[in-house]
């Protein structure tokens, strides 16, 4: 799939805001500082559609973006910032949770993954809770061109392990580079299928 067009369509903070035009949603979530805006400018090809900051828990808001006049693409909130008071992170956990279960129009929720790293027990959480409320879900391991190919092969490999403790069947999986724009067909290819199935 190409993107050809990608716009800012408004940011809201409950469901019940978001545009009125019903259309397919594919949302992006993330620790704080995982890469998350810099994949949504690389997959859309704007450099500047979505904010990017070296600030964890920059995007405090539920960011629709219209995408080819057909889907939306879903930038948001990241989570666990821990410089933030307990108040405002709850907010946020609010914020999310009525997004990600209230919006019908959710078809898949990429969860972005650090790939340099172990998978965090926080975000081994909250998959484990997109799981026990059904909602559809793939992985993205971001920045994998911040090591050798190896390395990134080697702790891809070392999260799926750690995630088949709680899993049986893992979700599709993807690798990407923001600034080689590594995994973009497959990433676009994906939401094609899941559009075409629609």
């Amino acid at each position: 799939m190409k993107i050809t067009d990608a716009k800012f369509a408004g940011s809201c903070t409950r469901v019940s805001a978001k545009p009125k035009r019903r259309l397919p949603e594919f949302a992006f979530i993330g620790r704080s500082n995982v890469g998350k805006s810099s994949l949504i400018n690389m997959l859309t090809g704007n450099s500047r559609l979505a904010m990017t900051s070296s600030t964890p828990g920059k995007t405090k808001l539920i960011n629709h973006f219209l995408i080819n006049d057909s889907w939306y693409l879903v930038d948001l909130p990241g989570y666990g910032y821990a410089r933030m008071s307990l108040k405002a992170r709850e907010e946020l956990r609010q914020m999310i949770n009525n997004y990600i279960l209230g919006s019908e129009e959710l078809v898949c929720l990429f969860v972005l993954v650090d790939s340099r790293f172990d998978i965090t027990r926080i975000d081994l959480d909250f998959i484990a809770g997109l799981g026990e409320q059904g909602v559809p879900f793939s992985i993205i391991f971001t920045k994998c061109d911040k090591q050798g190919a190896s390395a990134t092969a080697a702790q891809i490999d070392k999260d799926r392990t750690i995630l088949l403790r709680d899993w049986e069947e893992l979700p599709p999986m993807f690798a990407s580079s923001s600034e080689k724009k590594t995994g973009r067909e497959e990433i676009l290819n994906y939401i094609g299928s899941l559009l075409s199935d629609k």
